[in-house]
């Protein structure tokens, strides 16, 4: 077994849509930087940003009820909402300069227009649905969403779902026709295959076995190449963990302090997928119900249309399980390797806080195909079992750790940049609404790494990125201008929105 040593001045580790966005968006500030990507599969966007492996929602807040929480005293918090919405906006005006720019061609290979909806049951849930509607469409960003509590306007929208429905209890549901489905996978393989253009090097089937700081304040990677059998060490100015559940150990081989008391919470997944075309004909939107007592925030159960390999799928779920894996291909040791001496007490701490929440796991891992059956039949009433196979998700894993709020051992749903003082290797952590989000998370990673460079990038940033710097939510008119920009560069205008065959 032969060694190597070559040095660069970026590595990222993981091939998946955080890797392939920092790389797009550095190649764009730092031409000459010389930037090598490490993924121990053997191709790009297997795990978590593969199409198969997420909900595909371009994550807007616009049909996600947990982003808008009741407070006691009966208002709504829409600040998480707002924000995630602004961020995804962020994340499009990327992906149109990279259209617009002819650095990546063919947007519906991975960005559809889909109506995004909420579906909500009851008195309570419609009056809460009622005053989220009223809340989120006095703001700039939710223009557009339609609010309905009768049924004949429900079956117009949402046909599948109340065909043959008996409705005993009040039922309401919001529209609003900007959602979008994002093929993921296809939209990482794209900016890799762009990346390689510009001579970065991606290489598979190298698995990062250790990340060690050299005397001279660089990071050296040592690096198993399966394809030759050999072990090779690499050495960079900056490192960047983007490997999805495989970010934690990474992160802790580093032995930065801020990699200390944090632990990680393991989820797994499935989705039902229709196998019927006449039914996958007869729905066409994004439809979020309300979580269960219990359920993490990624449980929430939605129907979703999707757009897998330019074919129009239909899909439901998530059910959620509990792996002891950090990634799909991971190992079943995973979970006990990632408790150190000094995360050993927060991870303890996490356990004895969430035992509901494990239960409620386990509980959704032990369901029966039936069981899963009757719970698609909320939505689609008839609902066949011979209609729909079940595909396992990804895995994702929360981040777990110590906070002032919530004291020791807190579960953390979303993601978390966390980076060394100096900005010399940085790591996310944490799942949705994660690839949503990719530029401006990468936007804080400039932010935190890259202070000095940030007025020199200023203009390319602005370019690339016309909001940047600026607050969307004050600014209506610009709003406006970004929707407009960005439907004409990614083919969402309305003429080309398509309606429920």
């Amino acid at each position: 077994m032969s060694n190597s040593h070559t040095s660069a001045d970026v590595i990222l580790i993981g091939a998946g849509i955080m890797s392939a966005t920092l790389g797009s968006l550095l190649k764009e500030l730092a031409p000459d930087w010389n930037i090598t990507i490490f993924e121990k599969l053997n191709k790009p966007a297997v795990e978590s940003s593969n199409e198969w492996n997420n909900a595909g929602t371009g994550h807007s807040a616009l049909c996600e009820l947990n982003y808008t929480p009741e407070q006691p005293d009966g208002s709504l918090d829409i600040s998480k909402a707002v924000n995630i919405n602004e961020q995804f906006q962020v994340t499009k005006q990327f992906w149109s300069y990279l259209v617009d720019s002819k650095q990546i061609s063919n947007p519906d290979d991975f960005i559809m227009p889909i109506p995004h909806m909420s579906l909500v049951h009851g008195e309570d849930n419609v009056a809460f649905l009622k005053k989220r509607f009223e809340t989120l469409s006095n703001n700039p960003l939710f223009q557009g969403m339609e609010f309905s509590d009768d049924p004949e306007k429900l079956k117009e929208w949402i046909p599948l779902i109340m065909k043959d429905r008996t409705v005993d209890q009040p039922i309401a549901a919001t529209k609003i026709d900007s959602g979008t489905d994002v093929n993921f996978g296809a939209l990482t393989r794209k900016l890799l295959d762009h990346l390689k253009s510009k001579d970065v090097r991606i290489n598979y089937n190298h698995t990062v076995d250790d990340i060690k700081r050299t005397e001279d304040g660089a990071w050296e990677v040592k690096v198993r190449n399966y394809e030759d059998d050999t072990l090779e060490y690499h050495t960079a100015k900056f490192v960047f963990i983007g490997a999805g559940g495989g970010a934690l150990p990474l992160l802790q081989k580093t032995g930065i302090p801020e990699s200390k008391h944090i632990g990680g919470f393991p989820v797994s997944g499935l989705f039902m997928v229709c196998n019927n075309p006449e039914i996958i004909k007869q729905h066409h939107a994004k439809v979020y119900g309300k979580a269960a007592v219990g359920a993490p925030p990624m449980s929430v159960p939605h129907l979703d249309t999707r757009y897998i390999e330019n074919q129009k799928s239909l899909l439901f779920g998530p059910f959620a399980g509990f792996s002891p894996k950090f990634l799909k291909t991971g190992s079943n040791m995973d979970l006990i390797s990632s408790v150190k001496p000094n995360n050993v007490f927060t991870m303890l701490a996490a356990g004895a806080k969430n035992i509901p929440l494990t239960k409620y796991l386990i509980g959704q891992l032990m369901l029966s195909k039936e069981q899963r059956i009757k719970e698609l039949q909320e939505f689609i009433p008839d609902a066949k079992s011979e209609d729909w196979d079940t595909v396992v998700a990804g895995q994702r894993v929360q981040v777990i750790k110590d906070t002032d709020a919530s004291g020791k051992g807190t579960l953390q749903f979303g993601t978390e940049l966390i980076n060394a003082a100096d900005g010399s290797v940085a790591a996310l952590l944490g799942a949705s609404p994660g690839a949503s989000t990719a530029v401006p998370i990468m936007l804080d990673v400039f932010k935190r790494c890259f202070p000095q460079y940030l007025e020199e990038w200023e203009p390319k940033l602005k370019e690339m990125i016309p909001s940047y710097g600026i607050s969307l939510v004050e600014n209506p008119e610009l709003v406006q201008e970004v929707h407009v920009s960005t439907n004409r560069a990614l083919g969402l205008d309305e003429s080309s929105l398509q309606t429920a065959e």
